[in-house]
């Protein structure tokens, strides 16, 4: 639906969630097999995100919540992707050092405690997951860009081209990918449309991206202290990116964390576990919730007042 415009538009997700939210529900009761009577709360996505998707959310949340006399738990999504980690790895404690890496997000998260959270590095212009995009659009591999950019790196040789990684001086676990959306651009016009190297071309900037997020995760972790690292998000479903620190943190001999694949990328079992770890320590959001199409994740808390 979003493909042919090369991104997600605003507009026609809203309409979407509207067409789709009561069958949805209806249809993972049904598969749950759960009535409304063991339900021990109402966990939705308040925060961030585009705001009319989350407003059509947390309006079926509300009056879920209402008519069935539960509790009301808005969730930040950036909180819902470190609580996927839980869901692969449900012994899972903090402290330890989260790469949050998706379409929107490119972060090094410090959890000290569940709740308690530090960004330590972010990204100062494009994240991981929408240079992966941009580039594959160059490509001509369609929307959404990561799986299929991922697939065409397969047979290219990551050494073909190298990349800048966007290294910044003053602030080096920090991450910038604009340049190196800005180099493959230039690569690709030096080449005839027909004669594009797209594999080489993918391949290389899989390796860069990779590259950089792991450099910076390690050095993080090192910062820190850190033994366990998780990787969430999108991005974290790149298999080159997942045997890249998994290898480099294995041979330091820390454990590392990442989410199934079918949990990497947005989906209810992350923000119903958020909810879930919130719902016990007695968050509950009121029901004057609003939705925020920004909201930093060390401001969470705000959803609970």
């Amino acid at each position: 639906m979003h493909g042919a415009w090369g991104g997600v538009v605003p507009e026609i997700a809203a309409r979407e969630h509207v067409g789709a939210v009561n069958r949805v529900l209806a249809a993972a009761l049904a598969q749950a097999q759960v009535p409304w009577a063991d339900i021990d709360g109402i966990a939705v996505t308040a925060a961030p995100g585009l705001i009319g998707s989350l407003l059509v959310g947390v309006a079926a949340a509300k009056t879920l919540a209402w008519v069935y006399r539960k509790p009301l738990i808005g969730v930040h999504h950036l909180e819902g992707h470190l609580c996927s980690a839980l869901l692969a790895d449900p012994h899972l404690e903090p402290p330890f050092l989260c790469l949050l890496v998706s379409g929107g997000h490119s972060s090094l998260v410090w959890v000290p405690a569940w709740g308690a959270y530090q960004i330590l590095g972010q990204t100062r212009d494009d994240a991981a997951g929408e240079a992966f995009d941009k580039v594959a659009r160059l490509l001509g591999l369609g929307y959404p860009g990561g799986p299929a950019l991922e697939k065409a790196a397969q047979t290219g040789n990551p050494k073909s081209y190298p990349l800048p990684q966007g290294k910044i001086a003053e602030a080096p676990l920090d991450f910038s990918f604009s340049g190196l959306k800005t180099a493959v651009r230039r690569l690709c016009e030096k080449f005839p449309p027909e004669a594009l190297p797209v594999a080489d071309i993918a391949a290389s900037f899989q390796h860069t991206v990779a590259e950089a997020l792991v450099q910076r995760t390690l050095r993080c972790a090192e910062t820190v202290g850190a033994r366990t690292i998780v990787a969430v998000g999108g991005v974290a479903a790149n298999t080159g990116l997942r045997s890249r620190l998994q290898t480099e943190a294995g041979a330091r001999g820390w454990q590392v964390v990442f989410p199934p694949l079918s949990l990497c990328t947005d989906n209810a079992a992350m923000i119903g576990c958020a909810g879930g770890l919130r719902l016990q320590r007695g968050h509950v959001s009121p029901l004057t919730l609003t939705p925020r199409s920004r909201l930093a994740l060390t401001a969470c808390d705000e959803l609970y007042r």
